[in-house]
C-alpha cells in the first residue's frame, strides 16, 4: 500500500510500522480470520480497515481520536497473519501504534483509572493476589463500580495456595539440558501450579531448570495497550534477570512468549536493541523445547477425551500448533479432539475482557460452546489468559469440561506411569 508516512518524525518505531503498511496490499483475506469482523461486521473493525486508520493517523490526515474506537477493539490476536498472502508483520504496527497513540491522546477519566488499575496489580503476583482476594468480598464486590466489574468476573471463586520454587531445579538422571524458566505474573496467582507442573515435566525429563530469583513480568500488558515506557522496564530487567548460559529460555503461557519475542522491537533504538535481539532467540515455548529434545520418561495409558484450544499468541505470533498436539498425542490412549472455529480468539487477549467486555464475552461463549461440542472431558491450551476466560464461560454454560494446561496433562500421565 502507498503511502506518505513522515518514519524519522515518528521515532525508532515509524519504520516498522511504515514497512507494515507497505506490505498490505488491501487485498481482504485477513476478513474471514479476524474475530472482532465476525462479531460486528465492520471493514473499519478489520486488519485492513484498520491498517487504512492507522495509515491516515500517521500521515497527519487524521486524528487519532478518530481512529481510536477501532483499533482498540482489535484484540491483537494476530490471526491475520497467517492468513496474510502478503506476509504483512502487522504485530509492527498495532503495538507500536498504540504506544505513540498514548502519548499522544488523553482518554477518559474511568477507562484511565482501569487501565490504572490493572497495571498497578496484574504484573506483580503479590499485589494481584491481595486485589484478587479484596475482590472476592461479598459487600466489597456488589459495591464495586460497574466499569470495574468485568475485572472482578475474572476472579475464580478459588484461588489457589501460592507455590514456590527452587531457584536451581535439578535433572532427574542424566542430564540433557539446562534451561530458564519465566513462571508469569497472573499465572502465579491463578493457578500455579502450571509452573509446578513443567518443571516437573523438565527434570522428569532430564533438564535443569532455573527459575531466576529476580525475574519480573514480560511487559505484554504493558505492550499491548500502549504503555512503552512500562514495557521497556519490564523488558530491560529480565534482559538483566535471565543467565545467558541456558540452551532456552522457556515460557509456559503463550501471551508472555509472544512479548518477549517483541523485546527487539519493544527495545528498538534504545542501548538494549542488541541484546535484545539476542535474548529473544532464545526464548522458546516449552512445548517447542520438549518437543526438540524427545521426551524420555515413560507415559501411562489414559482414556481421556481431550480438546485442545489453540492460544493465539502461540499459534499465531509463535507459529506453535504441531508441538502440543504431539506432545498429547504421545500419551497411549488419549483421544485429541478439534474444535470447530478454532482460528476465533477466546476473547481473553491480555486485558480484552476489562476494555471490550461485550465482545470478549460474546466469543469466550461461543469459544466455551464448541467446547461442549467436542464432547471432549478437558480442554487443553497454553495460555493462563485462555484458560481463564474458557474456564469462566464453560462455567456459566453450566459445563463439568475441566479446563488444563498441556504441562498439566503430561505431568499427570507421567506421575501415573510410576
Amino acid at each position: 500500500m502507498f503511502h506518505s508516512i513522515p518514519t524519522e518524525k515518528l521515532g525508532p518505531l515509524g519504520e516498522p510500522m511504515a514497512k507494515a503498511v507497505s506490505a498490505c496490499v488491501h487485498c481482504g483475506f485477513c476478513l474471514a480470520a479476524c474475530p472482532t469482523y465476525h462479531e460486528l461486521g465492520q471493514e473499519m473493525d478489520t486488519p485492513r480497515g484498520r491498517i487504512v486508520l492507522m495509515k491516515e493517523v500517521l500521515e497527519g490526515k487524521m486524528s487519532f481520536e478518530a481512529a481510536q474506537p477501532h483499533v482498540d477493539r482489535c484484540l491483537g490476536c494476530l490471526a491475520c497473519e497467517p492468513a496474510c498472502p502478503s506476509g504483512v508483520p502487522y504485530r509492527d504496527l498495532i503495538s507500536p501504534f498504540r504506544a505513540l497513540a498514548a502519548s499522544k491522546m488523553k482518554r477518559g477519566l474511568l477507562e484511565r483509572l482501569r487501565r490504572f488499575l490493572a497495571a498497578q496489580t496484574v504484573p506483580f503476583p503479590w499485589r494481584f493476589r491481595l486485589a484478587a482476594k479484596v475482590g472476592q468480598i461479598g459487600p466489597i464486590r456488589r459495591m464495586t463500580p460497574r466499569f470495574l466489574k468485568p475485572m472482578l468476573d475474572l476472579i475464580p471463586e478459588q484461588i489457589p495456595p501460592a507455590q514456590s520454587w527452587a531457584e536451581v531445579n535439578h535433572a532427574i538422571g542424566e542430564k540433557r539440558a539446562r534451561v530458564a524458566l519465566l513462571t508469569g505474573c497472573a499465572q502465579q496467582v491463578l493457578d500455579p501450579d502450571i509452573n509446578t507442573a513443567t518443571i516437573e515435566v523438565l527434570t522428569r525429563n532430564g533438564v535443569e531448570v532455573v527459575v531466576p530469583r529476580l525475574q519480573g513480568c514480560c511487559g505484554g500488558l504493558a505492550w499491548h495497550t500502549g504503555d512503552l515506557a512500562a514495557a521497556q522496564r519490564f523488558a530491560r530487567h529480565n534482559l538483566r534477570a535471565f543467565p545467558d548460559d541456558v540452551d532456552a529460555i522457556l515460557t509456559n503461557a503463550a501471551g508472555c512468549g509472544s512479548a518477549m519475542h517483541e523485546y527487539h522491537l519493544v527495545l528498538r533504538g534504545t542501548a538494549d536493541e542488541s541484546r535484545a535481539e539476542s535474548f529473544r532467540h532464545l526464548v522458546m515455548d516449552v512445548s517447542v523445547f520438549l518437543m526438540k529434545l524427545g521426551l524420555r520418561e515413560p507415559l501411562r495409558e489414559t482414556k481421556l477425551k481431550v480438546a485442545y484450544h489453540d492460544a493465539c499468541h502461540l499459534a499465531n505470533a509463535q507459529n506453535v500448533r504441531r508441538q502440543p498436539r504431539d506432545l498429547l498425542r504421545a500419551i497411549p490412549g488419549l483421544e485429541l479432539l478439534e474444535i470447530t472455529d478454532a482460528h476465533l480468539c477466546c476473547g481473553s487477549a491480555g486485558s480484552y475482557n476489562m476494555d471490550q467486555p461485550e465482545i470478549a464475552s460474546s466469543l469466550g461463549e461461543q469459544k466455551a460452546r464448541a467446547v461442549m461440542a467436542t464432547c471432549a472431558g478437558v480442554v487443553v491450551t497454553g495460555n493462563i489468559g485462555c484458560m481463564t476466560q474458557v474456564a469462566m464461560h464453560l462455567k456459566k454454560l453450566g459445563s463439568p469440561v475441566q479446563v488444563k494446561h498441556t504441562m498439566q496433562v503430561l505431568r499427570d500421565a507421567m506421575l501415573q506411569s510410576l
